[in-house]
């Protein structure tokens, strides 16, 4: 049962954006802190990354664990149970299935591809852009041969 009315869930779900989010900013800032250009939302790659750094042909995408289905086998019933429980769970499990299409596309191209869980850029900024900086280096050695 939600513990908010229909009108409170209406207006927290119109509150939800799919651009420019708040884990996206944090993360895109720290990067063009330490140097990283980017260009953000890429829609010349499929998926569209929410970050692209092109010169290294990295693709990030910042998720949220709702949306994108963290730890969902587990959380799967749970939703189920709660209001509009089979439209969630369908849209959950089509978003997952789209977003393993997009990384197999984007490997295909060539593009190393790397996603965050919105809490784990809220508690390990630092650890998110080590991972980024590690791919970077592990482009430039690969550049390099």
């Amino acid at each position: 049962m939600d513990v908010l009315t229909k009108n409170q869930r209406r207006k927290a779900m119109q509150h939800i954006h799919s651009k420019d989010t708040s884990i996206e900013v944090k993360l895109r800032k720290a990067l063009w802190h330490k140097g990283y250009r980017y260009r953000k939302n890429y829609k010349k790659l499929p998926g569209s990354p929410d970050i692209a750094i092109t010169k290294y042909k990295i693709a990030i995408f910042c998720d949220s664990e709702f949306f994108h289905g963290k730890d969902f086998s587990e959380r799967k019933k749970k939703i189920q149970n709660g209001t509009h429980g089979d439209y969630w769970v369908n849209k959950i499990d089509a978003n997952i299935e789209r977003d393993l299409r997009t990384d197999k596309d984007l490997a295909s191209l060539g593009w190393t591809v790397l996603h965050f869980w919105g809490g784990e850029i809220n508690k390990n900024l630092d650890e998110c852009v080590k991972t980024v900086e590690e791919a970077i280096f592990k482009k430039k050695i690969e550049g390099d041969k």
